[in-house]
């Protein structure tokens, strides 16, 4: 048997042959819009699957919220809890979607003494630190009321200026009517914190 040498073929280009130079401009604009075009599309595919924006009108939700604010809004939301500010795309007689902060969960009791100003969920008021005064605005809901399964009770901050669950306007809220919890403000700039 006869062994044969492997043959290795390099192709050696000579200098200058075949080579294209672009001007160092060029290829500065070239890198930074590569870039660029990476950012929009990353930036899509967060706002279009994760967050979304969502414009707050009317004072309902004054302190927290002024009428024209704009919101990062998680659409990915499995947990929302007592205390989350939530848009609601729920149908309702005021045909528009809504800003709202959950104050009970399916299985929860409110109670809401008017004469007072509290609000009471399972027997125990809760603190609002955020509200612009004492509850005292009734609609047409009897109160203690029980909030069904998969389904939630919302108002407003600015509670005497709020139609909201206290109203059959608005009503409980179902699960799959919550577009998502809003995370920050993004509009206008400064304080982006939404609690």
């Amino acid at each position: 048997m006869r062994r044969t040498k492997d043959t290795i073929v390099s192709f050696e280009r000579e200098s200058g042959e075949n080579e294209v130079r672009i001007p160092l401009f060029w290829r500065i604009i070239y890198e930074w819009s590569d870039s660029l075009v990476v950012a929009i599309i990353a930036v899509f595919l967060v706002f279009a699957f994760i967050f979304r924006i969502a414009a707050v009108e009317g004072a309902s939700m004054n302190p927290t919220l002024k009428d024209g604010n704009w919101l990062a809004v998680k659409s990915i939301s499995t947990d929302i809890k007592r205390g989350d500010i939530v848009i609601i795309t729920q149908p309702n007689a005021l045909n528009e979607p809504l800003v709202k902060r959950v104050i009970a969960v399916g299985g929860d009791t409110i109670d809401i003494n008017f004469s007072e100003g509290a609000v009471s969920v399972n027997g125990e008021v809760i603190y609002e630190p955020y509200i612009a005064e004492l509850t005292q605005r009734q609609f047409d809901i009897a109160f203690p009321i029980t909030v069904p399964e998969g389904c939630y009770f919302v108002m407003g901050d600015n509670r005497n200026n709020s139609i909201d669950s206290r109203s059959n306007i608005v009503g409980f809220i179902k699960y799959g009517y919550i577009l998502g919890t809003a995370e920050a403000k993004i509009y206008p700039f400064g304080d982006f914190r939404v609690e």
